[in-house]
C-alpha cells in the first residue's frame, strides 16, 4: 500500500511538471499536451517499475558491472586496428554492434555469477560492509510451524538476525488459509510464532523481500538465499537437511538437535512411566518418556493404564530414534 502511495504521488508530480512546462514554454509544448505527456511519462516509469519488481539491488549492481565490463571490451576492440580497413559509413554500424553485443553478454554473465566469481575477478575485495552482521538465522516453513526454534532463540541458544524470506511467509499464509483444518491450524501456529518473535524487543526479525527468480521450488530458493546471505538454515525437514548437506549449505535440523538433547537412558536404570497400550509381542505394553522416547515393557500387559516401574534392559536405535526395552519391576494402580 505504501508503495502505491509513492507511485501515485510520483504520477501527480509528473503531471504537474508537464503542466508547468506548458505554462512556461507554450511555444515548446502546448498546454493540453504538457500534462498528458507528464502523465504518460510517469505511467511508463511506473509500468517499468512493476515489470522489474523481482529485480533486486544485487541483480542491478551485477548488471551494471557486466555492462561496464562488456563496454570496456567493446571499446578496446574498437580502438584496435581490427576494423581500420572498414569504410567510414559502416564503421558506426560495427561500433554499435560491438557495444550492444558485448554489453549484453557482460550483463548476462554478471547476473548468472555469484559473489565468489566477483572475488576471482577482483582479488582481495569482498563486497561486504564492515559493520554487516555475520550471523543470519534463516527459517523455513517447517521450523516456523514447529515452534521450538522460538524457544532456542529466546533462551539465547541461537543468536543473530532472524530472516524470514517473503516466499516462505507466502507459503505459510497459504497453509493458514487451507481448507484442511489440520493444515490451517499448523499455519496459524506458525504465524503466531512469528508474531511472538517480532514482539520481542531483544530480537531483530527481518522479512527478506528478494525472490530468487532463478529457482522455482521453495527449498531451492531457501538454499540459494542462505548461501548468498552467508547465514545458517534452520529446519525440521529431513530431505531439505540432506540437500543442504550435499550443497555445503550450513544448516541445523531442529528435530536432530532435540534427539541429541534427549535424556540418556542406560541399561539397568529404573524408569517411572505410564503404559498406555499393548505392545507388538505377547505380554508387552508400551509407554513413553517425557521426551517422547518409546519404552516397551515386557510382562506389563496387565498393567495398561497404570503407572509402573521398569528396569531398562536394552536400547534399540532406529531411523526415528531410540526404542527402550525394559522389564516390569512394579505396577501401581492409577
Amino acid at each position: 500500500m505504501t508503495l502505491w502511495v509513492i507511485r501515485c504521488s510520483f504520477l501527480v508530480l509528473c503531471t504537474l511538471a508537464g503542466y508547468a512546462i506548458s505554462a512556461l514554454q507554450p511555444d515548446l509544448l502546448a498546454l493540453p499536451f504538457g500534462p498528458l505527456m507528464g502523465f504518460g511519462l510517469g505511467g511508463l516509469l511506473i509500468a517499468i517499475d512493476e515489470m522489474l519488481k523481482g529485480f533486486s539491488l544485487r541483480a542491478f549492481s551485477a548488471a551494471t558491472f557486466g555492462l561496464l565490463l562488456g563496454s570496456m571490451i567493446a571499446w578496446l576492440m574498437d580502438r584496435s586496428d581490427l576494423f581500420k580497413f572498414a569504410e567510414d559509413d559502416t564503421r558506426w554500424l560495427i561500433r554499435l554492434c560491438l557495444f550492444l553485443s558485448f554489453g549484453y553478454i557482460g550483463i548476462v554473465l554478471a547476473m548468472r555469477s555469484n559473489k565468489e566469481d566477483f572475488s576471482l575477478i577482483i582479488p582481495y575485495v569482498r563486497f561486504k560492509a564492515q559493520s554487516q552482521p555475520e550471523n543470519f538465522v534463516v527459517l523455513d516453513t517447517s521450523a516456523i510451524i514447529d515452534g521450538r526454534v522460538a524457544d532456542l532463540i529466546e533462551s539465547k541458544f541461537v543468536e543473530g538476525i532472524i530472516v524470514v524470506p517473503r516466499f516462505v511467509l507466502g507459503e505459510l499464509q497459504h497453509i493458514a488459509d487451507s481448507a484442511d483444518a489440520i493444515r490451517r491450524a499448523r499455519g496459524r501456529r506458525g504465524l503466531e510464532m512469528l508474531n511472538r518473535l517480532q514482539k520481542n524487543p531483544r530480537l531483530e526479525v527481518k522479512i527478506h523481500e528478494a525472490d530468487v527468480t532463478e529457482e522455482k521450488e521453495v527449498d531451492a530458493k531457501l538454499l540459494r538465499l542462505t548461501r548468498t546471505l552467508g547465514g545458517k538454515l534452520y529446519t525440521t525437514d529431513f530431505n531439505l537437511s540432506r540437500v543442504a548437506e550435499l550443497q555445503s549449505v550450513p544448516y541445523v535440523n531442529i528435530a536432530e538437535l532435540a534427539g541429541a538433547l534427549r535424556t540418556l537412558t542406560v541399561p539397568g536404570e529404573i524408569l517411572n512411566l505410564r503404559v498406555i497400550r499393548e505392545g507388538k509381542d505377547r505380554g508387552q505394553a508400551v509407554g513413553y518418556l517425557s521426551d517422547g522416547t518409546m519404552v516397551v515393557v515386557n510382562n506389563a500387559q496387565h498393567a495398561i493404564g497404570q503407572q509402573v516401574q521398569a528396569q531398562v534392559t536394552t536400547l534399540h536405535q532406529t531411523g526415528a530414534g531410540v526404542i527402550v526395552f525394559a522389564e516390569l519391576k512394579l505396577a501401581q494402580a492409577a
